[in-house]
């Protein structure tokens, strides 16, 4: 049995980096600090940030360049990835483990308002699960917006 689904909500920790494909598909690549916050056996208040790299395909790209910024809260539905390079420098392996974004959620802060508002942004660039934007390799199937199912 495979299963592979990733659900991780934080802020961005920087502003979204957006580039496209030469047959034009955005690509957005961003990243986020998702805080774990405990109390140890002693009483003593404890916190863990994890900096998670996500990539993100499509139509959801631009519409997460367009609305976000750094500081802005995001959910997001993916899965997990795994690159391996050969280290040019070193010559060693190397591999990263990121998230694909599969379907995203607007966040709203409180106070409402601003970017990062739902009520902003368009309702179509947020996908229900189970609408998979790729064929498993990350690029959009064919990289047409024909092929896009948002």
């Amino acid at each position: 049995m495979n299963y592979n689904k990733v659900l991780v909500a934080g802020r961005l920790t920087r502003d979204p980096e957006i580039k496209y494909t030469p047959k034009g598909t955005a690509l957005a690549t961003i990243s986020l600090a998702v805080n774990r916050n405990w109390t140890n056996e002693a009483g003593e208040k404890k916190e863990e940030v994890t900096f998670v790299d996500v990539e993100v395909w499509g139509k959801q790209a631009e519409a997460i360049g367009q609305y976000l910024a750094k500081g802005s809260p995001l959910f997001i539905e993916g899965r997990l990835k795994l690159d391996q390079w050969d280290d040019k420098e070193s010559g060693q392996k190397r591999s990263k483990l990121k998230v694909v974004c599969e379907g995203f959620q607007f966040i709203s802060t409180k106070g409402g308002g601003g970017a990062e508002s739902q009520e902003s942004a368009p309702r179509a660039a947020a996908r229900p699960a189970g609408k998979p934007a790729s064929d498993g390799g990350g690029a959009p199937a064919g990289e047409s917006d024909d092929n896009i199912p948002f």
